[in-house]
């Protein structure tokens, strides 16, 4: 046997991988399949249906229900509780449970909540305590009953966060600003202040860097919610927060940054390829979006894996 079973632990899965570890009074029912140097610690009991990935760790407490995955280098901390029946009576069970699968990275904080069938993205971060109704894109740091998300973090879990507003020494200076992420600009478009109003003003292919078709609003938008979530495989965009303010993550697959869109004449250029979310929204946040293409729902990619699939193959290409 080359993995180890504490003298006070039960174990009656063969389909342990190498290395892995299971603690005292943990208890491994036949059917669940656990994969290679995994730690699973003191008084967590694991069911039938349940499948682990390589290098998980799973702290006290912990019981994972039928119908749970967790992939690769997952962490759960003490306490946190799975679900897997969205409406339980006693005595009675459903003819399959809902999947609920936490992607590879992902790590749930202690005594976090996790309702049935949801997945949560890769890299995300569930902060302790939080009760998570809705499914979690990657990345995202949620916090909160119920869960909200408050921030966007790298694989080492450190946030890259630009704010719009200091990307020009004068910040009412038109101009342009490269940024991390590949092909992201940000835009400072002409201001005239006046005592009558003032007045902001883009040329469509020259501030703003492409032919214009279509355009659409975003507003009345409760601050918990995001938007976006998709990246387009040909259409650029063009982002300007008309009221209030919004924040704006931009990712190509290997660097994301966050920026802050604060003033009508603040724009962030978007080109097709890169993955795209709008969050903390103003109660009062009015955001136009120019975009180059008509709607076609077969241009949004809508899952971040399949972007990074479609970032990989443009690459060879």
């Amino acid at each position: 046997m080359d993995y180890f079973v504490h003298t006070h632990g039960i174990c009656e899965s063969s389909d342990i991988g190498k290395d892995t570890r299971i603690w005292a009074f943990a208890h491994v029912l036949p059917g669940a399949s656990i994969g290679s140097q995994c730690n699973i610690c003191d008084h967590v009991f694991v069911e039938n249906d349940v499948i682990i990935g390589s290098r998980v760790t799973v702290k006290c407490g912990v019981q994972l229900w039928d119908g749970i995955t967790l992939e690769d280098d997952v962490f759960i901390g003490p306490n946190a509780t799975f679900t897997n029946d969205p409406f339980p009576r006693s005595k009675q069970y459903p003819e399959q449970f809902p999947r609920t699968v936490i992607c590879r990275g992902a790590s749930i904080g202690a005594n976090a909540t996790i309702l049935p069938g949801l997945t949560i993205g890769q890299h995300a971060m569930i902060g302790a305590g939080a009760v998570v109704t809705r499914s979690v894109p990657a990345n995202a740091i949620v916090i909160g009953n119920p869960a909200r998300i408050v921030g966007y973090a790298d694989e080492d879990n450190k946030q890259n966060k630009l704010s719009i507003s200091s990307a020009f020494t004068d910040s009412d200076k038109p101009g342009v600003r490269a940024t991390d992420v590949q092909g992201v600009t940000l835009h400072t478009l002409p201001l005239v202040t006046d005592i009558r109003g003032n007045l902001t003003v883009g040329e469509f292919e020259q501030h703003i860097p492409f032919p214009v078709r279509r355009y659409f609003m975003v507003f009345d938008v409760p601050s918990a919610e995001t938007r976006g979530e998709h990246a387009h495989k040909v259409c650029h965009q063009f982002l300007v927060c008309a009221k209030g303010n919004v924040s704006v993550v931009a990712d190509d697959g290997k660097t994301r940054q966050e920026f802050l869109l604060q003033k009508p004449n603040q724009g962030v250029f978007l080109p097709a390829g890169t993955w795209g979310i709008q969050y903390k929204y103003s109660p009062d946040a009015v955001l136009l979006v120019f975009a180059s293409e008509h709607y076609r729902a077969d241009d949004y990619i809508r899952d971040y894996n399949d972007f990074l699939v479609f970032k990989q193959q443009l690459s060879v290409t």
